[in-house]
């Protein structure tokens, strides 16, 4: 999940009125709001961090939806999902040992398995109730809890990186926006943590926000990132059903390589977005995004 967090003043109430959910959240983006035309609601819960949402859409498919914020839909999640997770796996060597944090939906999970040189992946996701959820709901996602590779933890992400050193090869931030509870996701601190849990040549990737929507926000997450680590890019994606059909990813290691040069590819017939062009393409920003975040970033290319 790339949002979760108690920030959400709009009550599913107000957000699912004549057939169609609105997602409206004034403080996060005024003044727009992405609607879907909905079926049926699937499934309704509270769980101790947030409500759950699963819906049936009339042209989306199934949806997930925590706190009225649209975590991903059957139509678009392939593009996060696989952008995510292969932007650092095939940037790295050897990526054996991979660390998700978050990613209850089991989407990032699905990706990172299809990898052949991944050999092990623990995730830890701290609401159970979601992966819950997402196993009788979405099991289009969520058949990546099934692999064996993986090791999924209920728990604190946080709490867990705190005690972890030297470890992973890859470490995948599916997070919220930098806002509420999720913040501490997108502080120097964290980025620490994930310095340390890295083993040598080690690559991070952190949902980074959207440039439309929080262009200031973006560029604190970057500088934030360059505390601790040398060679910090911004790549962009399409989802569409995201806020401005955009968003971004954080990607970073302390390794002096080319981080938008695809070391090897995936063959996998199920891949949908990512491929070697889209990858390279994927750093390309607009001049009004490049003119805030490339004096960032230019001293990290190598």
């Amino acid at each position: 999940m790339r949002r979760v967090g108690k920030i959400i003043s709009v009550r599913t109430m107000d957000a699912l009125r004549n057939g169609w959910f609105s997602e409206i959240q004034p403080d996060l983006w005024p003044g727009q709001c992405m609607s879907l035309q909905v079926d049926a609601v699937l499934h309704k819960e509270k769980s101790p961090y947030q409500e759950i949402l699963v819906l049936q859409t009339k042209k989306h498919g199934r949806a997930l939806v925590l706190d009225n914020i649209i975590q991903c839909t059957e139509f678009d999640e392939f593009a996060y999902q696989e952008m995510i997770a292969f932007l650092p796996l095939c940037a790295h060597t050897s990526p054996a040992e991979v660390l998700i944090i978050g990613g209850g939906d089991g989407g990032v999970a699905r990706e990172v398995v299809k990898h052949p040189l991944v050999q092990h992946v623990t995730q830890v996701e701290i609401d159970d109730r979601v992966i819950a959820a997402s196993k009788k709901y979405l099991p289009f996602m969520s058949s990546g809890f099934n692999n064996a590779k993986l090791n999924l933890i209920v728990g604190d992400g946080f709490a867990y990186m705190d005690q972890q050193r030297g470890k992973f090869d890859v470490i995948i931030t599916d997070s919220s926006d930098p806002v509420g509870p999720a913040a501490n996701l997108f502080t120097e601190n964290y980025f620490k943590l994930l310095s340390n849990a890295l083993r040598p040549g080690g690559i991070i990737c952190s949902q980074g926000g959207c440039i439309w929507t929080g262009l200031k926000e973006v560029k604190a997450t970057v500088d934030a990132a360059r505390k601790y680590f040398s060679n910090v890019k911004y790549a962009l994606v399409s989802v569409p059903t995201y806020p401005c059909g955009q968003i971004g990813l954080l990607i970073a290691t302390n390794d002096k390589i080319d981080l938008t040069h695809a070391r090897h590819l995936v063959e996998d017939k199920s891949l949908r977005y990512y491929h070697g062009d889209a990858h390279k393409a994927a750093f390309t920003l607009p001049k009004f995004a490049a003119d805030q975040l490339l004096p960032s970033i230019n001293n990290n290319i190598v």
